[in-house]
Formats: C-alpha cells, sequence, structure tokens
C-alpha cells in the first residue's frame, strides 16, 4: 500500500496536525501515551535482553507474574515510580527522568501575573 506524501508530510501526519490543530491538550495527551508506551517497551526489552521470563522477573521485585504482565501491556493503573526503580534495579538498570523546558500554559501564565503582583 502506498502512502501519498503532500509537500512532504504524508498523509497521516497531516491529519495528525489537523487533529491537533482543532483539539487543545491532543498533543499533549498522544505524547504522554507515547512516552508510557516507551517505558512499558523499554522494559520489555531489558526483561528480555537479560533472559528473563515475566515470572523470574517477578520473583525478583517481589511482586506476582501477572503485575509485571500488565505493567508491559501498558495496562497498570497507576505505576508508581518506585515500582519502576525496582524492576530497573532487578534489570540491573536504572531510571532516568529528563525535565524538559515547555511553553508556559496559561495557568502558569497567570500563576506568574498574581506572583509579580504580590511582589
Amino acid at each position: 500500500m502506498a502512502v501519498k506524501k503532500h509537500s512532504g508530510k504524508t498523509e497521516l501526519r497531516q491529519w495528525m496536525d489537523e487533529q491537533y490543530r482543532t483539539s487543545p491538550g491532543l498533543k499533549e495527551r498522544v505524547e504522554a501515551l507515547v512516552e508510557e508506551m516507551s517505558i512499558e517497551q523499554s522494559l520489555i526489552a531489558l526483561r528480555q535482553e537479560r533472559g528473563l521470563s515475566q515470572r523470574a522477573l517477578a520473583d525478583l521485585v517481589g511482586v506476582q507474574q501477572p503485575v509485571i504482565a500488565r505493567i508491559e501491556s501498558g495496562k497498570a493503573r497507576n505505576l508508581e515510580l518506585k515500582t519502576v526503580v525496582r524492576i530497573a534495579a532487578a534489570l540491573g538498570a536504572r531510571v532516568k527522568i529528563l525535565l524538559e523546558k515547555s511553553e508556559p500554559t496559561g495557568r502558569a501564565r497567570r500563576t506568574k501575573r498574581k506572583l509579580a503582583k504580590t511582589a
């Protein structure tokens, strides 16, 4: 199946750009989901690289195998950072968190103005 390109962008990319323009906050939600998938995929890859089954990893971490399966499938709710750190440590890895500067949201701008008025 051929993908048509217009002005250097695929039809999918053009459609996504249009969705981002018309749905406020969609891009941030998509990026957050992609980031979650990245964490899950990294854990799976690292576990497989170490030659461990989900059960073996669960034993190392001190949880049941279904917990590892839910995390890897993206079905875990409220996954805590300490859990990710415990899994990473069991796999001989470490967790690195990166905070990047972004454009201020409306709320952040209001907070700055409020702080400026009270100073």
